[in-house]
């Protein structure tokens, strides 16, 4: 039985408007509602758990490799390339040795070309810096080439156990779904906040590959809350975009040992995406390439770097 005084309306809008947030926040954050939260993605992994590759491991490398390729790619593209990379570059040292062509070569199919370049690059230093094994601590992840907080966390709750709340795309669906489906510009330092405080202190590692799949399936079916959040940004249209153009060169270049920017600019144009191309959109994705490193330049030829 509920014993609680009822208060007025009055009472409860005067103190909406002095702190509307925090009066919700600690609404929700009531043991039961806690506990009913962890049942409901416990549950949903019990019956509904992912099976994954980089799941079925503890080989710290394995798992480095599949956080890097999960940054902006659905999962069905990553199952196709995962083990493929694995066979071609099975050890931090392999990859580390390898042709930056050989790498991105495997790479063709995943997208954002620099994340290949990245995990080549961290490989050389943690071959360097870590005697060949694949760091375990946040800061050492963190100042790996294409290693963000978020990714630093992932990266050592999976590999070794030491889990701190991280969020990526599905957890943060999960939590605003959950936590504050009338808000609006929801901040991630705020998610994190709530996710220390709903983290079992238990199979943790579980935890957050269950809550992934919550936030991933469960909620497929209602309005994606991702859109809540202060950081959400609508993805825009691949194809025609300047990283349409940029991936459009490095598989040239991969088929071919050199071109010029004019050759490039004429076998684009055979692409529908790009009939209207201009010079200077080639030469503009070339630069970047070049100052990322992606790309050698000598006089008018551009190769792999």
């Amino acid at each position: 039985m509920n014993t609680r005084k009822r208060q007025s309306p009055a009472t409860l809008q005067s103190r909406k408007r002095k702190n509307p947030e925090t009066r919700y926040v600690k609404l929700r954050l009531d043991k039961a509602f806690v506990t009913g939260f962890q049942k409901r993605v416990w549950e949903w992994h019990q019956n509904h758990a992912s099976l994954m590759p980089w799941r079925k491991t503890r080989n710290p490398y394995h798992i480095f490799v599949s956080e890097v390729m999960l940054q902006q790619t659905q999962i069905p593209r990553v199952l196709v390339k995962y083990q493929l990379f694995l066979t071609e570059f099975p050890t931090v040292s392999a990859l580390s040795k390898a042709p930056l062509r050989r790498v991105l070569s495997v790479w063709q199919g995943m997208g954002y070309n620099r994340r290949a370049l990245y995990l080549k690059q961290a490989a050389e230093i943690i071959v360097k810096k870590h005697a060949g094994k694949v760091p375990y601590n946040e800061t050492d992840l963190d100042a790996l080439p294409g290693i963000g907080p978020y990714s630093a966390r992932a990266i050592a709750c999976f590999a070794y156990g030491i889990c701190e709340p991280f969020i990526e795309t599905n957890i943060r669906r999960a939590v605003i779904h959950e936590f504050f489906p009338r808000k609006t510009n929801v901040t991630d330092k705020k998610i994190l906040q709530l996710l220390q405080h709903v983290q079992p202190s238990r199979r943790q590692r579980a935890w957050y590959w269950a809550l992934m799949d919550y936030g991933r399936e469960a909620l497929k079916g209602v309005p994606n809350a991702n859109r809540n959040s202060k950081h959400y940004a609508k993805q825009s249209k691949f194809e025609g975009s300047p990283r349409y153009i940029r991936a459009k060169i490095i598989s040239y270049l991969l088929e071919n040992k050199k071109a010029t920017g004019k050759e490039l600019h004429t076998s684009l144009k055979n692409d529908k995406y790009l009939s209207k191309l201009s010079q200077q959109a080639v030469k503009n994705a070339l630069v970047g390439l070049t100052k990322e490193k992606l790309v050698g330049r000598s006089g008018l030829f551009f190769w792999i770097a």
